[in-house]
């Protein structure tokens, strides 16, 4: 396993950024289910978009979830992986 890779499977967390366009009900639903009820308390909404955190394999399912639901996406950007002592996003 590599960390920060495509092929990192571990439950590290990271932040990421979505830039999309779309009904802000349906994008924050989708958001709410793929991190869980601890986590969704974190989503940052953004002038353009969203940030949270997550791990890595789970962003191409959120990225499928959002173009289901004809969310465009502009836009997805890894930051720097989030330290976990508790929940400190």
């Amino acid at each position: 396993m590599k960390s920060g890779t495509p092929r990192d499977y571990s439950e590290d967390i990271y932040k990421v950024y979505f830039e999309v366009e779309g009904s802000e009900i349906v994008v924050l639903d989708i958001l709410r289910k793929i991190v869980g009820d601890p986590y969704s308390k974190y989503i940052l909404q953004l002038e353009f978009g969203y940030e949270l955190g997550m791990p890595i394999q789970c962003i191409p399912d959120l990225v499928r979830l959002l173009s289901q639901s004809n969310i465009a996406i502009y836009q997805v950007v890894r930051g720097d992986k989030i330290e976990q002592h508790g929940v400190n996003l």
